[in-house]
């Protein structure tokens, strides 16, 4: 049983909700009306509050701006038939964002501050949960740095906030992706398994060169021999081969992921084969050129299951199977909607209702 810590709770004066257009929603343009904010100073994180959504005010010599010590999480929350609010995994993601904090050398955050700011946040911004199939409220849990200091070191203040935005899909078609062996995302004994910003800034470049040779995302490499595949995107990466759903072994060059593990759960519930462990880009040709690479997506909270159509390879498209054909990926997708918004049952109790 999670203790409880006292919130103060500013009320927005004027709801946004009438900007809300629940048939056109943009992913990550439009913001629920409040946001949760706590600050850790003197080695302890103060009163939280809730506010009305809105600007910053910070310090040109913020710690975080110079140094990098920010991270952030991303979940969602959806409504049920009988109008209920849901959310997905919430401790899970609690955990892990206390796992990046510990890497990026940053204070955790208690479990029952998470939870209860997120829930009273949610029971004040309800109506900004879109009752859309395949819309949700993405939510965006992040902490950062606030010293105002220039100097190599572990900031001393920090904050940490969550806000919310309605989302539509994340990827409106397929992906085509490219096999990056130039660059690299992270490397073993790296912050690659936390969810630190950097790591995804330091991402964009070798996306965009990617994205201008007709590709929407990469599939990422190791760092020391670009041989074998780790992530793709903002996404975990998985692949069915002759029957087998196969999906590189987590280790600190790649994210944990929640959908992951969500995905891999159900296809053991079904008696599905599952292989987490190296996979190389060599065994991926091999499996396409033979006819038994079935399917190619990536999962993760924003894209949830993103198919995969196209892998690009030193200059050379191989197409994937149609989508139409998948069954797992197809299966599993529909499966987790279903769960999350109560058509079927949740024998791991991953939803938590508000």
């Amino acid at each position: 049983m999670l203790e409880t810590c006292f919130i103060n709770i500013s009320k927005t004066p004027k709801s946004r909700i009438s900007e809300l257009d629940y048939d056109n929603i943009e992913f990550g343009k439009i913001f629920a009306d409040h946001m949760f904010s706590v600050e850790y100073k003197d080695g302890q994180w103060q009163t939280p509050e809730i506010l009305p959504y809105g600007d910053l005010s910070l310090s040109p010599a913020t710690s975080a701006l110079h140094y990098g010590q920010s991270l952030f999480e991303g979940m969602k929350a959806y409504k049920n038939a009988a109008g209920e609010v849901m959310m997905f995994r919430p401790l899970d993601n609690a955990r892990r964002l206390n796992l990046s904090a510990e890497r990026l050398c940053m204070p955790t955050i208690p479990e029952e501050i998470f939870m209860q700011g997120l829930t009273e946040l949610l029971k004040l911004d309800a109506e900004w949960v879109p009752p859309t199939k395949g819309c949700a409220l993405y939510i965006r849990p992040f902490m950062f740095a606030t010293d105002e200091f220039v100097g190599v070191r572990p900031s001393n203040k920090y904050r940490f906030m969550i806000f919310c935005c309605p989302v539509g899909g994340y990827y409106a078609n397929p992906l085509r992706v490219k096999i990056e062996t130039q660059f690299s995302r992270s490397v073993e004994g790296g912050a690659g398994y936390a969810k630190a910003a950097g790591n995804y800034g330091s991402a964009l470049y070798p996306t965009k060169l990617g994205q201008e040779q007709g590709y929407q995302q990469l599939i990422w490499t190791d760092a020391i021999e670009h041989k074998y595949v780790e992530e793709s995107g903002t996404m975990n990466l998985m692949f069915v081969i002759d029957g087998k759903l196969i999906t590189p072994a987590l280790s600190t060059s790649i994210l944990a992921g929640i959908t992951r593990d969500s995905v891999l759960q159900l296809a053991r519930d079904w008696g599905m084969p599952v292989e987490e462990r190296k996979i190389s880009v060599a065994e991926i040709l091999e499996a396409h050129a033979n006819g038994t690479l079935e399917e190619a997506f990536g999962c993760g909270t924003a894209a949830v299951i993103a198919p995969i159509i196209t892998i690009g390879y030193e200059g050379k498209d191989y197409d994937l199977p149609a989508i139409e054909t998948r069954k797992f990926s197809n299966k599993v997708g529909a499966e987790l909607d279903k769960i999350k918004t109560g058509e079927a049952p949740d024998p791991h109790n991953w939803m938590v209702k508000i």
